[in-house]
């Protein structure tokens, strides 16, 4: 994944680095509307790249996560409504992405959150979450 997808806190969905100005970054929103706007220095921002779940080893990446989701659901949107979702639900769910998932301090609603942002990206064109160079890489470490 090329672009920088960030996260703002306060607002909804999730945007796409676009440049960087004096004391402010030019982001857009991730979806059919691409709407422009700045996000200053007082916005919490955070690139996804840099977000990761516990498990019960080491953490790990989030865009490893949703190209987990994105082989189970072949690309799609998921299959399961994460706004009327069970807390059983939403644990099968996540124990069949992520197996090893640490139960006590991943919630419920960082599971609802996953579903929600793996949508908008899957809907806004991205099926690629991992490159594959990369995956290759950190395989080859693991045998070593």
């Amino acid at each position: 994944m090329q672009d920088t997808i960030l996260a703002i806190s306060g607002k909804p969905g999730l945007y796409r680095l676009i440049s960087q100005g004096r004391g402010m970054l030019i982001v857009e929103t991730v979806g059919a509307d691409k709407k422009r706007l700045p996000a200053g220095a007082r916005d919490r921002v955070t690139s996804l790249n840099d977000v990761s779940m516990y498990t019960n080893e080491d953490d790990k990446p989030l865009m490893e996560i949703f190209q987990s989701i994105a082989d189970k659901e072949n690309g799609q949107p998921t299959s399961i409504d994460y706004k009327k979702a069970s807390k059983q639900e939403l644990a099968d769910f996540m124990a069949s992405v992520l197996p090893d998932y640490d139960r006590d301090r991943v919630h419920d609603s960082d599971i609802k959150k996953l579903i929600q942002w793996y949508n908008i990206l899957v809907n806004g064109g991205y099926t690629k979450f991992v490159d594959e160079s990369e995956a290759t890489a950190e395989t080859a470490e693991v045998a070593e």
